[in-house]
């Protein structure tokens, strides 16, 4: 089995050790930070007075994009699959002429 690399993460005032794969280690810091930034920006933009409230909406504003990039991304391949088709009805009728 591969190394593992045990590291702590910081959110919301807690430290949480974590033991993961090496290649794992940039993205859940970075994934930290954005956490820590979205926490900040919740408490100063609204009165939330418990940290539970800022974790829950952090959660929903992650999941949202999530959601909204998989929704675009159906409707890319929707349309590149239009266009293909389209593309390979000319290409049919070329060569049946």
């Amino acid at each position: 089995m591969a190394e593992q690399l045990k590291i702590k993460l910081s959110i919301a005032n807690r430290v949480y050790p974590l033991t993961i794969a090496p290649s794992q280690e940039e993205g859940l810091r970075k994934a930290a930070k954005k956490i820590e930034a979205m926490i900040s920006q919740f408490e100063q933009n609204y009165s939330v007075r418990d940290k539970q409230d800022v974790l829950a909406m952090c959660a929903l504003q992650f999941a949202s994009q999530v959601e909204q990039k998989t929704i675009d991304k159906a409707e890319v391949s929707e349309e590149v699959e239009a266009k293909l088709n389209a593309l390979n009805q000319l290409l049919h009728e070329h060569v049946s002429a």
